[in-house]
């Protein structure tokens, strides 16, 4: 009988395919996690809104006993800040005010908000007058707007805050942690907006005092 040629087939074995996982970090958005203090951060604040957001990290970020001085121009947006903040610590930012005539002013939040205006604070009996000193009391969140007039009154360790103009929209601000309290403050915001993926917003609206 005829030999009978066995054919060899080759058998190839395919490998599951695998799908590339696909990355959700959207472009210029950073997601590390820092986990030493940060002592400064500087930004260049692109609205209004962008000034806003950024108060809201920090409000969030707030425990009590903390203290945010803000210092700056007429106009650089400090009043808008702490309204972000207040947002954060959940109080209705639209009902925080620059309290220019009433110097300070409370609100009730997550945490408790004293807002205070040295604007006009000319006098240090004045500045005695203003008792920012019974905030201290490890409850209170207190922000300080133009806290170049009470440094004397500030506690060593706080959250520094400064805005200077960079165009009729933009703003740089720095943040300068003064103590471990306050760097602890400072990471806690900065890696809450590093985390988050909202997109860049235009422009809109003027920024406050």
């Amino acid at each position: 009988m005829p030999s009978r040629k066995r054919s060899e087939v080759s058998v190839r074995r395919s490998r599951p395919h695998r799908r590339k996982r696909s990355s959700s970090r959207r472009p210029g958005v950073r997601s590390a996690t820092l986990r030493t203090p940060k002592t400064r951060w500087e930004l260049r604040l692109r609205s209004a809104r962008h000034t806003h957001r950024i108060g809201t990290f920090l409000g969030r970020s707030l425990h009590g006993g903390d203290v945010v001085a803000l210092y700056g121009d007429l106009g650089t947006g400090k009043t808008t800040l702490v309204r972000g903040i207040a947002a954060g610590l959940e109080i209705p930012s639209e009902r925080v005010s620059s309290p220019t005539f009433v110097l300070i002013q409370t609100y009730k939040g997550r945490l408790p908000l004293a807002h205070a205006d040295c604007y006009r604070l000319d006098d240090p009996r004045q500045l005695r007058d203003l008792e920012l000193s019974d905030y201290w009391d490890g409850r209170w969140v207190v922000a300080v707007e133009w806290a170049e007039k009470a440094a004397s009154e500030l506690p060593q360790d706080r959250l520094d805050v400064r805005l200077a103009h960079h165009s009729p929209s933009k703003r740089d601000a720095v943040f300068i942690a003064t103590g471990p309290r306050a760097a602890r403050l400072l990471t806690r915001a900065f890696n809450a907006q590093a985390a988050a993926s909202a997109t860049p917003t235009r422009p809109r609206g003027r920024h406050k005092r």
